[in-house]
């Protein structure tokens, strides 16, 4: 479940693309709240919480993200994970990500420094994974793109920065993210407008799939749907995955 969680947090709502009106043109500081429900027929439990902060530091935004199972879901798979990044605030391009996480046995340290070269993107990613205190991989490669390319953090913001109200139901949209190991294709569909509940509040939302594929277009995980506010801040409220028995919902809990 740890993988989906953390996709459903930080990644699966990447959405910037370039002929894409942008709502939100700068962000304050700000502390956002999540818990990350499992969701089984009537068993309706919190496994996990995260959080994301922003600060605008010169020219740039300093982001974080801490994300951590609960202690029940511990004993069956211990999730502690930390992501950095900094975002150039005027243009929203990565400059640099890190992934320090603990996950059940394994311990991974992934950093990706972003260059760019007319509209051609590189990532210099390094990646180390350590199980069961053993170095199983310590490895350096170089990705490349063309166009949008986001993090598996700056994907958030992106996101947050489009006008939905320029998008009509079915219309499509990819874009690259780079990780510390490889890179792959995001493409999202919207589906309108609805009203949303979470945590006991409704929100008018944009509803939207993801669509992950490696480059051979072969999907790399299942789909997933994703709610953001209708308002100017573009918060996604909700964001679900599925699991093969039950679902994942991540759930926005406030600031």
């Amino acid at each position: 479940m740890k993988t989906l969680m953390l996709r459903l947090i930080i990644g699966l709502v990447a959405i910037a693309a370039s002929n894409v009106a942008i709502a939100v043109t700068h962000f304050n500081d700000e502390t956002l709240n999540y818990k990350v429900n499992y969701k089984w027929g009537l068993i309706n439990k919190q496994a996990g919480h995260a959080k994301l902060t922003l600060k605008n530091v010169g020219e740039d935004y300093v982001v974080q993200l801490t994300a951590a199972s609960e202690p029940w879901a511990d004993k069956y798979y211990q999730v502690r994970d930390t992501l950095n990044g900094i975002i150039e605030r005027d243009n929203f391009r990565s400059k640099f990500y890190e992934k320090i996480a603990h996950e059940g046995n394994e311990d991974k340290h992934d950093t990706v420094t972003f260059g760019y070269d007319g509209d051609i993107v590189t990532g210099a990613c390094t990646r180390r994974v350590v199980r069961k205190g053993k170095e199983r991989v310590n490895q350096k490669l170089m990705l490349e793109a063309e166009g949008t390319t986001v993090d598996m953090i700056s994907a958030y913001y992106y996101m947050r920065s489009i006008d939905y109200n320029n998008w009509k139901v079915g219309d499509k949209e990819t874009i690259t993210i780079f990780s510390g190991k490889r890179k792959e294709a995001l493409t999202i569909e919207y589906h309108g407008i609805e009203d949303v509940k979470a945590d006991k509040k409704t929100f008018r939302c944009y509803h939207i799939t993801f669509i992950f594929t490696s480059d051979g277009g072969k999907k790399t995980s299942d789909d997933m749907d994703a709610w953001i506010s209708a308002d100017q801040r573009r918060i996604p409220v909700r964001l679900e995955g599925k699991l093969p028995v039950g679902k994942v919902h991540c759930i926005y809990t406030g600031q």
